[in-house]
């Protein structure tokens, strides 16, 4: 058995049992490099074209035509040296962590808000397919990361993306917007590398347990500033379900909001875990994908009729 954190081995037993928890730890591990390759400047074929001119082996990914896994022996240090990822030409990226984009579907004059944006990889992305014509608000309270969402954004050519350097749980309620992503502040739980204590140093329950705090005020917020018949995507790269379902299932009691079921379709031969929630997600941790959960919910027009109140009151209590 790897060296994983007693707590969180017991966690996962109790969620998943044995056999399930044994395939997860096997998962938790360094994984290849991967990248999107950004169509604001430049073409996959001339991705690939650069790659095999330089005997670079990739794999393509049959979900997402956009991404590629880079084989051994070719090095993180040689990718970074290309000409394409300095011109922002390329975004190093998770394969789990480009799902979220790809399910808000961002569509040309959409109002979409990203909560949590830094360090950029999914506020770019979705300027790229969106091909810079939805109108991006990306929110970042921590003045560092904020300045490194700011390089991204100019490096990836995303220029039609506001920044406001701001805790997203403080936003005021007059915002208003037709789709939000809340990929959520968490424990990082699904994408541990057992073989390296440093990616789980600061990993314990005390984490995890502030992480779901967060999680909760934004999930509030997201949905008073949400429009109505708006989408809400909600993603975090944990697989404990106390950050993911239980934080759905709780939303979900408001009379206004409503799951979207994902179509399970869009993600060919990706690994994942049962979930409590038929229609959301959980990316089963492995030698290529991160841990990760995606739910989608929509608000309704309920709360127009007899819910308003309830609305109210049921958030007071959230």
């Amino acid at each position: 058995m790897k060296n994983i954190p007693a707590f969180f081995e017991i966690k996962l037993q109790e969620q998943y049992e044995n056999d399930l928890t044994d395939k997860i730890i096997e998962g938790l591990v360094a994984r290849p490099i991967t990248f999107r390759v950004n169509t604001l400047k430049t073409t996959v074929d001339n991705a690939k074209k650069v790659l095999n001119s330089l005997d670079i082996k990739y794999k393509e990914v049959d979900w997402n035509e956009t991404a590629l896994i880079i084989e051994e022996p070719t090095t993180l240090n040689e990718i970074k040296e290309l000409g394409m990822y300095k011109n922002g030409e390329i975004y190093l990226q998770s394969l789990s962590s480009m799902i979220p984009a790809i399910i808000v579907n961002p569509q040309e004059k959409e109002n979409i808000l990203d909560m949590a944006a830094a360090p950029g990889g999914k506020t770019t992305q979705m300027a790229s397919l969106s091909e810079n014509k939805a109108m991006i608000t990306a929110v970042e309270k921590n003045k560092i990361r904020l300045d490194r969402l700011k390089y991204n954004l100019e490096k990836q050519g995303a220029n039609r993306v506001s920044v406001m350097q701001k805790d997203a749980r403080q936003l005021d309620d007059f915002f208003s917007f037709d789709k939000i992503l809340l990929d959520a502040p968490c424990s990082g739980s699904g994408t541990i590398n057992l073989e390296d204590n440093r990616t789980y140093n600061n990993f314990n329950e005390e984490l995890i347990n502030r992480s779901i705090k967060t999680q909760k005020e934004l999930l509030r917020k997201a949905v008073k500033i949400l429009k109505t018949k708006g989408e809400l995507i909600y993603s975090t790269c944990s697989i404990l379900k106390e950050e993911n379902e239980n934080n759905i299932k709780e939303i979900l009691k408001l009379p206004n909001i409503e799951l979207v079921p994902i179509k399970s379709d869009l993600f060919k031969n990706i690994p994942t875990l049962p979930t409590t929630i038929p229609g959301t997600i959980c990316v089963c941790p492995t030698k290529l994908y991160e841990g990760f959960f995606i739910a989608k919910l929509r608000k309704n027009d309920t709360w127009k009729n007899i819910y308003k109140t309830n609305v109210t009151k049921v958030l007071q209590k959230y």
